[in-house]
């Protein structure tokens, strides 16, 4: 009687991993794009930064579509950095934060790039133009 329960629970979990395996591969990610064009796209960028990524993406963020922009700053220092990135669109709206956004493990070495996606929640349409400003933080 214990083998047959055994064989059941088994089999639901072995169900269950495949569904949850269904569901997973069926969320798509989010199709990028450019954010804004070349002469839209105002850059302040430290000369210890090279800016490596700027893309953009909509998703839902607290049930609210929202613009997500993925930033990466590759270190061109000869010192370990961390940076501070601050986004402004044209319609007022504003984010930004550090890279790394955690010293623990370190900052960011010379030749690494660091990552981040920063969310703006509740701005559904595409920015008509972004003031981008990566500085670098410390002496």
């Amino acid at each position: 009687m214990k083998q047959i329960k055994t064989c059941f629970t088994l089999k639901g979990i072995l169900i269950a991993l495949v569904l949850l395996g269904l569901v997973a591969s069926a969320q798509a990610a989010p199709k990028t794009f450019t954010c804004v064009s070349a002469g839209k796209l105002e850059k302040e960028i430290s000369s210890a930064a090279k800016l490596t990524e700027l893309s953009c993406f909509f998703k839902k963020y607290d049930n609210v579509k929202s613009l997500f922009i993925k930033v990466a700053v590759k270190n061109v220092s000869s010192k370990d950095q961390r940076f501070r990135v601050n986004i402004f669109f044209e319609n007022g709206k504003a984010v930004g934060g550090l890279l790394p956004r955690k010293t623990k493990k370190g900052l960011v070495k010379p030749g690494a790039t660091a990552s981040f996606t920063y969310p703006v929640k509740g701005m559904s349409s595409k920015p008509a133009g972004i003031l981008l400003k990566i500085s670098t933080m410390g002496p």
